[in-house]
């Protein structure tokens, strides 16, 4: 049996060589389930680390009940990684953070608070502790996407969000698409919540992120986005008799 099936949120930890923040990222999400207002699982998902980051996540797993982790045998991607946590879980609700704990888990409540109403709860990260130069290309980047997308998403780039378990299965995924969530969900006709959130400067461990798949990826993405908006399949089953 899926053992996440027994929560009612699965918070999913995308993990790739981040062995130095097991020890934290222990620490802060056995914390929040304990406040949590829904009954809380962590799965973590390791995308393919070659580091000690899969030996710490099964030490962490085995201290914990509510613990859990699947292991890719190779490494595909934040967005694979998110995926795979999505078509794992089995609670109602389903969020995600990265690993590198620059969004505090804590900050989940700010956003189950209008989980219920909402098939998407995203943050907007209030006051980054990142670089100037890592901002302006976050800034044009998001300025693109809304213009090619038409969603209103002002942060897509914040990694932390909640979403409806079941919703979350339905929606397309390929490599990128992480960062264009809330047009999704317009794809769905779902509505989506933005929510301010705290951000926190990177404390270990190092940014997996470039130039190229922070701004050029993101922008070809979005061609990738309004091509299949011009082709995707959305319908409404009025009767039947199964």
């Amino acid at each position: 049996m899926n053992k996440t099936s027994s929560y009612e949120f699965t918070v999913i930890v995308p993990v790739f060589n981040e062995e130095d923040n097991m020890q934290r990222l222990e620490k802060e999400l056995s914390e929040f389930a304990l406040q949590s207002p829904l009954r809380t699982c962590v799965l973590f998902v390791n995308d393919g680390s070659k580091d000690a980051s899969l030996a710490g996540i099964e030490r962490i797993c085995s201290r914990h009940d509510n613990f859990f982790y699947i292991s890719f045998a190779a490494n595909r991607g934040l967005s694979a990684a998110i995926k795979a946590g999505f078509d794992t879980c089995l609670s109602p609700y389903v969020g995600y953070i990265d690993a590198d704990l620059q969004t505090s888990p804590m900050d989940f409540n700010l956003l189950l608070a209008h989980a219920p109403e909402y098939a998407l709860v995203t943050g907007i990260r209030v006051g980054r502790k990142d670089s100037a130069w890592k901002k302006v290309q976050s800034k044009i980047a998001n300025a693109f996407r809304r213009m090619m997308t038409g969603d209103t998403a002002t942060d897509t780039g914040c990694p932390l969000k909640v979403l409806h378990t079941d919703v979350a299965r339905r929606i397309p995924f390929f490599k990128g698409m992480h960062r264009f969530l809330p047009a999704l969900m317009l794809l769905e006709g779902e509505c989506v919540k933005q929510v301010p959130v705290r951000h926190f400067p990177r404390k270990a461990g190092v940014s997996k992120f470039s130039m190229s798949n922070r701004f050029f990826g993101p922008l070809a993405d979005c061609f990738a986005y309004r091509w299949m908006k011009s082709r995707y399949i959305r319908y409404d089953i009025a009767s039947d008799n199964l």
